[in-house]
């Protein structure tokens, strides 16, 4: 049976990430690069489109059990079996030159039979290496890959069914090594990691990376958690912060909606870096902004919704007909055509988050706020084209709701600065106009006074998710009843099993897409905020707490839940939904974090 994808743990080095099931299996590893090609591709196909398992002999099945060690992004997974107890520990150490798997297999009991099957398949699970030994190691070649793979020497492996496997027996207080290392195949190889050294030196840095914490309210082990994964994501040679480490998994099984989701989201920003900056991660926090202006200077009319790990801009898309999908959910997808779209919301984010930036007092950069000025030119003059909207519909442009209420926000955040910074200089009363003019004209065009609420776009009877932000970015107060109104709107409308969907999918009218999707559980938290600030604190409390239940057996939420089967839907783990779980803990509980 294929694994859950709540079933999988994450372990990286801060520039890719593998995936790692209950049963000790590596199905999902991308190298170098978390957007590069997965020589591990189990998770959207079979085990001879790559994977690597480490496991009992005569153990099919899942763990006894697995945990991280605490502050860390080491797994350690445990079996008891019959003959014993063993404990397999991962890890990928920071990388120095090259990336490395590192699995140490521990005996905790008893005599125990180890099996190691490795099989990589580079390019996505399409291309077979050459296999051949070197200096007593494993080397496996193909194009521009070449792989070093080494064990102890007291550990025989041999090549069988394109395959590279190994069996010993551990007993207690023994261990055993093993180290994957990737390189260019052109490049000499670099040099070779201690496995031990590196599980130390690992657990040390995670962990004092982890006190750096300043969160100490309800839920800290899920906030922190939450953390780590989101430094897990990021690419660390430019601080860009991937929406997730994988693509294509299905927003329905079997359904069309899957998507490549390695790459750096620019609806994410302010939220990305108000978590940061609340929890005491100024460092990742100026990354991820210097991150922001590099990948958005140039000309303001090409600013895009999305970008590459170092913001590149092309993203082509395309399908992989070699993989049968994740339990046959087809295409599988690389690239990501939103990149094209139009997204008038970008723009308000990408001013909300140099705003916080700049009021956080964030190290100030040149240029920065000429390059706002000129984001705010080309908005003022465009601001009422239709457009895709945040959840990259491919069903036409419409004129979002959303997309309205942000270009607010970035005439508002312009309007701020320049009212607070005597340094700063812009065409003040303009932006004020527009602020004022944008501000009527969806209160008039996008609010149903019939059911008063909101609605999904203008003179639509639909409703979005989206609509629960109006009063976290400020648009209207949270006790205005337009805003109640809406919550209560959303709620009922596009509520499932106590959770919140982005928007009906009904008849495709607006992505343009067949099939549903799960409720949306960054949305549900935004519920939770939403319940809070107009007053129903209690029902937020029960909501968090209904989502922190979500998160898997080592504290990872995926971005979509399915509240009929209980299984987790979408890329996997996401961003978004852990910015989420920061971002609401911080708002309910901020008056009590002393600790």
């Amino acid at each position: 049976m294929h694994p859950r994808i709540e079933d999988y743990a994450l372990i990286g080095d801060e520039q890719t990430a593998a995936l790692v099931g209950k049963d000790g299996s590596i199905d999902w590893l991308c190298l170098p690069r978390f957007d590069s090609a997965a020589c591990f591709a189990r998770l959207l196909g079979g085990e001879d489109n790559g994977h690597w398992r480490i496991a009992p002999k005569d153990v099919r099945g899942p763990c006894t059990h697995r945990a991280y060690r605490p502050g860390t992004l080491v797994l350690d997974t445990e079996w008891e079996t019959d003959e014993g107890a063993i404990r397999v520990t991962d890890l990928m150490p920071q990388r120095d030159r090259a990336p490395d798997v590192v699995r140490v297999v521990e005996g905790l009991r008893g005599r125990v039979t180890v099996r190691s099957t490795l099989r990589l398949r580079f390019d996505y699970g399409w291309v077979v290496p050459w296999m051949r030994r070197v200096d007593g190691h494993r080397v496996a070649i193909a194009g521009p890959d070449a792989v070093w793979f080494r064990s102890e020497p007291a550990v025989r492996t041999w090549g069988e069914d394109f395959g590279t496997h190994a069996e010993f027996t551990v007993a207690a207080g023994e261990s055993v090594a093993f180290v994957l290392t990737w390189h260019p195949s052109h490049h000499p190889r670099p040099p070779l990691v201690d496995p031990y050294e590196a599980l130390r030196a690992s657990v040390e840095d995670w962990q004092a990376w982890s006190a750096r914490c300043c969160y100490h309210g309800p839920h800290r082990d899920a906030v922190l958690r939450s953390l780590i994964t989101l430094k897990a994501l990021t690419y660390v040679p430019t601080g860009g912060i991937v929406a997730a480490l994988t693509t294509s998994l299905p927003e329905e099984i079997g359904g069309i909606r899957n998507w490549d989701y390695r790459y750096c989201w620019l609806r994410d920003s302010t939220l990305t870096l108000g978590a940061l900056l609340a929890a005491g991660y100024q460092e990742e926090a100026e990354a991820w902004r210097n991150w922001l202006l590099r990948a958005v200077a140039g000309d303001p009319a090409d600013l895009q919704i999305m970008y590459g790990l170092a913001g590149e801009r092309r993203l082509p898309e395309c399908e992989l007909p070699w993989l049968p999908g994740y339990l046959g959910s087809t295409p599988v997808r690389i690239g990501n055509g939103a990149v094209n779209q139009l997204q008038l919301d970008v723009y308000g984010e990408v001013m909300d988050s140099l705003s916080l930036a700049r009021t956080a007092g964030l190290s100030p950069r040149p240029h920065m706020w000429s390059l706002q000025c000129a984001l705010m030119k080309w908005l003022s003059e465009h601001w009422r084209q239709p457009d895709e909207g945040l959840w990259e519909v491919r069903g036409g442009r419409r004129q979002f709701v959303h997309s309205k209420v942000m270009v607010w926000v970035a005439a508002d955040r312009a309007v701020r600065a320049v009212e607070r910074y005597p340094k700063l200089h812009g065409d003040l009363e303009k932006w004020r106009a527009l602020r004022d003019e944008v501000h009527r004209e969806v209160c008039e065009k996008g609010y149903d006074p019939e059911r008063n609420t909101f609605t999904q776009y203008y003179g639509s009877r639909e409703l979005d998710a989206s609509l629960l932000l109006i009063p976290r970015v400020g648009f209207l107060p949270p006790d205005d009843p337009r805003v109640v109104g809406t919550v209560d709107a959303v709620r009922a409308e596009l509520g499932h099993g106590g959770l919140v969907r982005r928007y009906s999918t009904d008849g495709m009218m607006v992505d343009g897409l067949p099939g549903g999707e799960g409720t949306f559980l960054a949305c549900s938290f935004w519920l939770a905020d939403a319940l809070h600030m107009t007053g129903r604190t209690k029902e937020a409390h029960e909501l968090f707490e209904r989502l922190c239940g979500l998160t898997n057996d080592v504290g990872l939420l995926a971005e979509e839940y399915d509240p009929l089967t209980g299984r987790h839907l979408g890329n996997f783990p996401q961003a978004f939904s852990h910015i989420g779980l920061v971002n609401t803990a911080l708002t309910l509980f901020d008056g009590e974090q002393a600790g």
